[in-house]
């Protein structure tokens, strides 16, 4: 509900995900089932009817790229007027896509006039040459169909589609951290979402279809264990860095002593789970290239999503980046039961639907629509 400019929570419901595996719909039935227990659980909770959902966009079909536009200031005074800023957005906009993609979002960076940086608003500046950049996030048409069918299903209306990525990089970041710049890294089961911001805004945005469950995955694995056993010891014993060095210190499944009940190494839960970690955190340091340096991060890394909850993983951020990391904080005065870090997602988009109803004029609600009629064009 909005009411004084913001959101007040009146219920909330979750069910373990089922039929999805890296963000995409694998099981059509099973994504169903567990979208509609939650959304049930949410009106019992609420004691209302949901009629419009906005739905977060994750998963490894999802890509992006940089495209660059400059055009000279048209005023013989050379004052930049709104018609030179649609120019060029228009232009930075237009680099055309594969028949099978559409634009997801459109992420706008600092106008440079004069090949100087001039922020988010140039109209009214005087300079000759205006130049702007996007980071455009494109992905599948169906891929995107399917997610929104599960919703479609049950008679609820898609207000809206956001990266993952700016939905919980919103919730735990403030307008001093974007400024300053900020990485933050949002793990999830199945996929971990990043946004880099910069100079105020999200600058650059990635996904790596590996998560928590890929830890719990390797410990199946490396322990021949049942994946329901392999999450257990997870998380009462998994950690992102080694701590334990006995290696005769061990620890037991169950801890009920009854038949089936056995011991592991302490050591190796960790060892495990250190490398997934270890590795995860490399390839999204690799993913960001040489758009992450130190000097542009200065409010360093900020670890949300499900997997943020693995004892030391702040530790091991700050290892592979080199800058502090840390747990990314909500809001002050967030209910204790959704101040977790797996929250932030479902919390960043709350906060998109209200900025899409206080500004309904807004491009990027006009964006959403466009790809949701087009996708369901004639449907």
């Amino acid at each position: 509900m909005v009411k004084d400019g913001s959101v007040n929570l009146i219920g909330f419901g979750e069910c373990q995900s089922h039929g999805v595996i890296k963000g995409t719909v694998t099981d059509f039935k099973a994504a169903s089932d567990s979208t509609h227990s939650a959304l049930l659980a949410a009106e019992q909770s609420a004691g209302v009817k949901i009629d419009e959902v906005y739905l977060a966009q994750t998963g490894g079909h999802l890509e992006g790229f940089h495209n660059q536009a400059e055009v000279n200031v048209s005023a013989v005074d050379n004052k930049v007027s709104e018609v030179d800023i649609e120019t060029v957005c228009r232009l930075a906009k237009a680099k055309s896509l594969p028949q099978d993609r559409t634009v997801v979002h459109h992420i706008r960076r600092p106008f440079v006039l004069d090949h100087k940086l001039v922020g988010r608003n140039p109209e009214h500046l005087h300079g000759k040459r205006l130049a702007v950049g996007y980071w455009t996030v494109h992905g599948l048409e169906s891929v995107i169909a399917n997610s929104i069918h599960v919703i479609r299903g049950f008679n609820v209306l898609v207000g809206d589609m956001i990266l993952s990525s700016l939905a919980s990089g919103t919730m735990v970041t403030t307008p001093q951290d974007r400024q300053h710049g900020a990485l933050v890294i949002d793990i999830g089961a199945g996929a971990t979402d990043f946004v880099l911001y910069r100079d105020g805004g999200p600058y650059l945005t990635g996904i790596v279809p590996v998560g928590g469950a890929h830890i719990t995955n390797d410990l199946t694995l490396g322990l021949r264990v049942t994946e329901g056993q392999a999450e257990k010891l997870k998380i009462r014993h998994g950690r992102a860095l080694v701590h334990t060095r006995d290696k005769n210190d061990k620890v037991w499944l169950n801890g009920d002593f009854a038949i089936g009940d056995r011991q592991f190494p302490r050591q190796s839960i960790e060892m495990i789970t250190e490398a997934r970690v270890r590795e995860l955190l490399e390839v999204v340091k690799k993913k960001l290239g040489a758009e992450f340096t130190p000097e542009t991060c200065a409010a360093g890394v900020l670890l949300t999503g499900g997997g943020a909850r693995l004892p030391a993983i702040s530790e091991a951020a700050t290892k592979v980046f080199g800058v502090p990391a840390e747990i990314g904080a909500m809001p002050p005065g967030m209910d204790e039961k959704l101040n977790r870090p797996q929250h932030a997602t479902v919390l960043g988009l709350l906060h998109y639907g209200l900025q899409s109803r206080n500004q309904a004029d807004g491009a990027g609600r006009r964006r959403s629509r466009g790809l949701l009629q087009k996708l369901f064009a004639g449907s």
